[in-house]
């Protein structure tokens, strides 16, 4: 019979948009007991991370919890509750993630109208708006951080639009929240999407929601009842039923409020997770968090420029926790990863589609965002390319890096 060893991951730096390296506080936060699901303490702790949510989205939403899945299980329970079959679905589309968008829209049964901008830009409002005028959508999907290109793109402007045009707001803020500014009720924005294995740096595996009173209308128009749960006569929806069980907003708010109607059983160790993952967040503070990120994210970007190397996309829109970089022609971007990753134990992304061995990803997200981090990769980085060939001013990164960090 074959014998297995003990588990023992190798420790990393991980510098990409996600996952990312996993506070320890987090860590112990999941070694906790198990509760049941039913259980008043552990029922608190759903009560607890709501409120926590509530603060991390910057809503007074009633609605904020977390979807059991990863990222892109929150993504899918939105937008099939929120679209019913022939909605008219507005996506524009500036990346890898936009795409996504647009397939699950159709998935849903959607009309879906899509207008794109080139990879490494993003929309100004007015583009959007004007589709928004010219399509009328019931529901307008976005990204708010696309990781695959490195930009983020501006919302204040066309959550407005969205409420004078009726039409709700979708956003995917995966890569965003913890890490940057997401004003869901300033911004109008109906329903946003977190992800935890990111800016939060707890591991995937939630995805919390938020959503306001508006797609809460929506969503009561398709609810229904499990049978098995129900005690009394069917209620027959307004709207066609949300064509998913495990994703049905509706069912799941349900199991979140105080009515605990039976759902799923609550993934308890991750919960645990969750719930210290933004305590560490808001005990951080927001603008605080907020100001870590842009100054290694300045850091890092000091430090690339005085290496000669060219980052990729409009600066103007760039997403502060992701930044791009053009491989340099003739290196094998594929090599420079595997060999920072074997001789440094650091781990950088390549990315997908048009960008596919063009650039390389770093990520400066949640507990990965160190100081230490950054200089450990603008050393590493270096080396690894005078290991291929390619001339590069010797210590002139790690230096202009420090020289941000004393400022």
């Amino acid at each position: 019979m074959k014998r297995y060893e003990d588990l023992s991951p190798s420790l990393r730096c991980i510098m990409t948009p996600g996952p990312v390296e996993v506070d320890p506080r987090v860590l112990r936060a999941m070694s906790f007991p198990v509760l049941g699901q039913f259980d008043p303490e552990f029922t608190d702790i759903m009560n607890e991370t709501m409120g926590m949510l509530r603060e991390l989205f910057a809503t007074g939403n009633q609605w904020a919890f977390p979807v059991d899945g990863t990222s892109r299980s929150g993504i899918e329970a939105v937008m099939v509750s929120l679209i019913a079959p022939g909605d008219r679905v507005l996506i524009p589309i500036f990346g890898r993630f936009g795409h996504l968008l647009h397939e699950i829209a159709e998935r849903c049964g959607a009309n879906v109208f899509t207008i794109e901008k080139t990879w490494g830009s993003v929309f100004a409002p007015e583009e959007v708006i004007a589709a928004i005028r010219s399509f009328s959508p019931d529901v307008v999907a976005m990204v708010h951080g696309e990781t695959s290109t490195g930009r983020m793109q501006p919302l204040a402007e066309i959550g407005r639009a969205c409420r004078e045009h009726d039409a709700l707001l979708v956003v995917d803020a995966v890569a965003t929240i913890g890490g940057v500014p997401v004003e869901t009720d300033a911004w109008m924005l109906d329903a946003v999407i977190g992800g935890t294995q990111k800016c939060l740096s707890v591991p995937s595996g939630m995805a919390p929601v938020t959503y306001n009173e508006r797609a809460e209308a929506k969503l009561m128009k398709r609810k229904q009842v499990e049978r098995g749960l129900r005690t009394g006569g069917a209620a027959r929806s307004e709207l066609p039923v949300v064509g998913s069980n495990y994703f049905d907003l509706a069912m799941l708010q349900d199991y979140w409020s105080e009515q605990r109607l039976n759902h799923h059983t609550e993934m308890t160790s991750m919960l645990y997770a969750l719930r210290e993952g933004l305590r560490l967040v808001l005990e951080e503070g927001l603008k605080e968090r907020h100001a870590r990120h842009v100054r290694h994210e300045q850091a890092l970007v000091a430090g690339l420029t005085a290496m000669g190397r060219k980052l990729y996309g409009d600066p103007e829109s760039k997403l502060t926790v992701v930044t791009c970089v053009l491989i340099p022609e003739g290196v094998d971007g594929e090599s420079v990863r595997a060999r920072l990753l074997e001789r440094f134990g650091i781990e950088i992304a390549s990315s997908f589609g048009p960008l596919k061995g063009l650039i390389w990803r770093i990520g400066t997200m949640g507990f990965s965002c160190r100081e230490n981090n950054v200089l450990r990769l603008l050393g590493a980085l270096e080396a690894v390319l005078q290991r291929h060939g390619y001339a590069v001013p010797c210590g002139l990164g790690v230096q202009a890096a420090l020289d941000e960090y004393e400022v």
